[in-house]
């Protein structure tokens, strides 16, 4: 089920909102640090992370779904956010540079339905980033964040559903290592936690990021064609015909 775009605003808003999109903001920066004259996709609520590319980037675009509703975006200029469906993008195919995907994938009630949609748009070698919850993590359990909303992950199952996509998981991280509660103490001292998480490679975070790239050519299964060929029998072909073994001698 996805969450109304006024109650993710609104966590965006409060104190533990903005930490949060301060660490995944910089995690995102560390995997694009460089998106010149590059067309960028933001699916689901992806706006606290986009501005950064605003001044950047050739053009940047945050797609809404149809059923979270939309905000006016960005703040003091041309709008660039629309509503669309995840499994009917609006775009022409191979016209998008990087895509960020956060917000979404657990809420889709098909999401390889929609990680096929942005295979379609993604430009040759183009770039996925998705931000998910981490089914192990804390965040997932607790449903005051939209973090704790639609089907968590574990690192398997998102390995699954993005080479069933065509794509190829090159970069996996994790983030949100400090619990998702209020409280002064706890925002202040996020960046510690977060080190710490970090250095320690603590399993609970609570959310993967997985950067993919677009592969142009379905892999060829070795098992299956294994099988394949192991499946094949010899077929003895005589070399005389029934005919000529019936015909007698003049």
């Amino acid at each position: 089920m996805a969450l109304d775009v006024i109650d993710i605003r609104s966590f965006y808003a409060s104190a533990l909102g903005r930490v949060t999109s301060q660490v995944l903001s910089k995690r995102i920066r560390e995997r694009w640090s460089r998106t010149q004259s590059l067309a960028i996709l933001g699916i689901g609520y992806a706006t606290p992370y986009l501005d950064a590319f605003l001044d950047e980037a050739e053009r940047v675009i945050s797609v809404m779904p149809a059923r979270q509703s939309v905000v006016n975006w960005p703040i003091g200029r041309p709008s660039a956010s629309l509503l669309a469906s995840g499994e009917a993008l609006p775009f022409p195919n191979a016209s998008v540079d990087r895509v960020l995907v956060v917000h979404s994938l657990e809420t889709q009630e098909n999401p390889h339905e929609m990680l096929n949609e942005i295979w379609r748009i993604l430009t040759p070698g183009g770039q996925l980033l998705v931000i998910a919850p981490n089914r192990r993590g804390l965040w997932a359990r607790v449903d005051k964040t939209p973090f704790g909303h639609g089907q968590p992950f574990s690192r398997r199952q998102l390995t699954d559903l993005l080479r069933e996509a065509l794509f190829s998981p090159s970069h996996w991280s994790e983030a949100l290592h400090f619990p998702p509660f209020k409280g002064a103490m706890l925002t202040r001292t996020a960046s510690a936690w977060e080190a710490v998480g970090e250095a320690l490679a603590l399993p609970f975070a609570g959310v993967h990021l997985v950067e993919a790239t677009k592969l142009m050519f379905r892999p060829v299964l070795v098992n299956n064609a294994k099988r394949s060929r192991a499946s094949l029998s010899p077929i003895l072909v005589p070399a005389t015909s029934p005919r000529t073994l019936d015909e007698s001698p003049l």
